[in-house]
């Protein structure tokens, strides 16, 4: 595209266990199937922005916040692990897109979150595509083994408090700096509105709370050994399932990918060598190219 577009519309939907916010880009295709996008830990549905632009009028598509990330507040049950967003996942296809099955999306946080719908709930799922899925993985390295660190109840919750002590600008462009293989990458118009993202953030007292035992769900899942641990449950997934890495990927081991082959039965799977953690924000047309190919 060679204009940036504005983010999409954000509305509210309330639901017994929980209330979510999400952002909407609807198609003025009459045959547009839906689309559910599930951001990784720390993101927002803003994560979804220019993907959502290149998959019109293919796909009328929905980008949640999960809860206590973005706008949506905490889930009424507790419940951080990726079990439990998932089922904000699935009250939010089985209420507010009325069953329809999806074409379901998953970054990082929210690959593993996905996985969790698809498996379990197959008969919501249409496809599945899972960018930098945070799936268990015995190898850390420098980026990302800061984060069994944070799990570590009150090292966690020193470390936030150290952190949100920096500038919001500079809290921002360390994530990009993670996340990004090449943070030059991010337009300042893209830049600006995550920094308007984290100062709305900065007066919600359950923010940090939402991190860190989200963290800690995500990696509690790593060392599940039951029938429902994450490769196990990769297994169930009977959708065409699209899985994308990033070849320069601090957080999510590229490795990974050729483990993931052997696990989801009906893959496709692709390692982008110019990219990192967040494939759908650094490349979204390569990202939305490759999903048309492989599904349409």
């Amino acid at each position: 595209m060679s204009a940036l577009i504005k983010p999409w519309p954000r509305d509210e939907v309330f639901f017994p266990a929980r209330t979510l916010t999400f952002r909407h880009a609807q198609s003025a295709n009459p045959d547009a199937e839906p689309a559910l996008m599930l951001h990784g830990l720390g993101g927002s549905s803003l994560n979804w922005t220019d993907l959502m632009g290149n998959l019109l009028p293919e796909l009328s598509m929905w980008a949640l916040d999960l809860p206590g990330f973005g706008q949506s507040p905490p889930p009424r049950d507790g419940n951080y692990t990726p079990l439990g967003h998932a089922r904000a996942a699935v009250d939010f296809i089985d209420q507010q897109l009325e069953g329809k099955r999806v074409h379901l999306f998953g970054n990082s946080m929210g690959g593993a979150v996905a996985l969790q719908v698809a498996a379990r709930r197959p008969d919501l799922v249409r496809t599945l595509t899972l960018i930098s899925p945070a799936l268990p993985d015995i190898n850390p390295n420098k980026a990302n083994i800061t984060l069994p660190i944070m799990a570590i109840p009150g090292l966690g919750e020193a470390a936030v408090k150290k952190y949100n002590t920096l500038p919001l600008a500079v809290r921002v462009q360390s994530t990009i700096d993670t996340c990004f293989a090449n943070p030059s990458r991010v337009a300042e118009q893209r830049f600006e509105e995550a920094v308007d993202e984290a100062e709305s953030r900065e007066g919600f007292t359950y923010a940090d709370d939402a991190f860190l035992r989200s963290l800690r769900g995500l990696l509690g899942s790593y060392f599940d050994r039951g029938r429902h641990r994450p490769w196990k449950l990769a297994e169930l997934v009977q959708a065409q399932t699209l899985l994308i890495y990033g070849m320069k990927d601090p957080l999510v081991n590229p490795r990974t990918a050729h483990k993931s082959t052997k696990h989801f039965k009906n893959a496709q799977v692709m390692v982008l060598p110019d990219s990192a953690h967040v494939s759908q924000m650094e490349h979204p047309d390569v990202v939305a190219d490759a999903w048309m190919m492989r599904f349409r």
